[in-house]
């Protein structure tokens, strides 16, 4: 995983093994809207097998906030993956 960040804007890039299981994340992960709507925007996005995902928040607390419940998500979507598999052809 790969984290890039300056004040008020950070960006995760997340490997996964194939295209088909980060397709499988962004689509587990994309309903969930934000919370809050102000002061934040969140976009998810897959190109081959990597997730990316680029925040801008107004405040510094409201980013931390929002990678921290992103990164439970993305936990709880990966050890699920794990568990059941890889997809089914």
């Amino acid at each position: 995983m790969l984290l890039i960040a300056t004040p008020n804007i950070c960006e995760l890039r997340i490997p996964f093994p194939s295209s088909p299981l980060a397709q499988i994340a962004l689509g587990s992960l994309a309903p969930d809207p934000q919370p809050r709507k102000e002061g934040i925007s969140k976009e998810l996005d897959v190109t081959e097998d990597i997730l990316h995902v680029p925040w801008r928040a107004d405040e510094a607390r409201i980013l931390r906030v929002s990678i921290s419940s992103f990164l439970k998500h993305l936990s709880l979507v990966v050890e699920t993956m794990d568990l059941f598999g890889p997809p089914v052809a």
